[in-house]
């Protein structure tokens, strides 16, 4: 049990319940990169899949595609803005650019990013039935609630495991319509699939994430708990140094 998880002895510190859905959507924003992230998850596929549908040039089609993941990542630099999303995007872009070079096979552009997806699949369901639902990992520390859910708030538990189960069969879905497409689909058909279920099945996951998360109790802000035992050691040892000074 670690610190973060354990019981101590303090009350908890958890959000009102009237703020519960807003603390919860802009939690979901954060993590997931709202309308933004989408855009730069979606862009370089979709340029790939325009360039190759109309000249048939894998090489213009995946420099293209690389180098609009390459921008996306200065924009944000330049802002100033979060990163994780943007780099995630050009390692995605970077790797299958890389695979479908080495193949020759265009439709290797997409691969990396499916045998993401249904890895990502496997861990929510793992992790859901080991009792660490992946969901919680992620959102926990935006939550300022860290690993506390595991003992301390078990219906905060149950509603990341509805939530884990919802990204992992979902994406499973996906997988299952994508992987027999890779083997049968040419390049341009499988490219516009895929662009066309990058969106809904994330939106829907989201939706689910959201609808579990706003019913559950409060998350217990750890950091507020560990700030509050602090000052209180601090007050114990100020009150103790003006004991002995007397």
């Amino acid at each position: 049990m670690t610190s973060v998880d354990k019981p101590t002895t303090t009350t908890p510190t958890t959000t009102a319940p009237a703020d519960a859905k807003a603390v919860t959507e802009a939690a979901l924003f954060e993590a997931f990169g709202g309308v933004r992230g989408m855009v730069e998850t979606v862009l370089p596929g979709l340029l790939f899949v325009t360039i190759f549908t109309i000249n048939k040039d894998l090489h213009t089609s995946a420099i293209a595609a690389l180098a609009v993941s390459l921008l996306l990542v200065v924009v944000r630099l330049v802002r100033r803005d979060t990163m994780k999303h943007a780099f995630s995007g050009v390692f995605g872009v970077a790797f299958g650019v890389v695979f479908a070079m080495m193949t020759g096979n265009a439709k290797d552009f997409y691969l990396p990013g499916m045998l993401y997806t249904l890895g990502l699949a496997v861990a929510y369901i793992v992790t859901t039935l080991c009792g660490v639902p992946l969901i919680g990992l992620i959102l926990g520390p935006v939550f300022k609630e860290n690993l506390s859910w595991r003992t301390r708030n078990p219906g905060r538990k149950k509603a990341y495991a509805k939530a884990s189960w919802a990204w992992g069969l979902i994406l499973l879905a996906k997988c299952a319509i994508l992987f027999p497409l890779y083997w049968w689909a040419n390049t341009s058909q499988l490219g516009w699939i895929l662009i066309a279920l990058k969106i809904p099945p994330f939106l829907l996951a989201v939706w689910l994430t959201w609808v579990f998360l706003a019913k559950a109790p409060a998350p217990i802000d750890v950091f507020a708990e560990m700030e509050a035992e602090e000052a209180a050691e601090k007050a114990r040892k100020a009150a103790a140094r003006g004991e002995a000074g007397t």
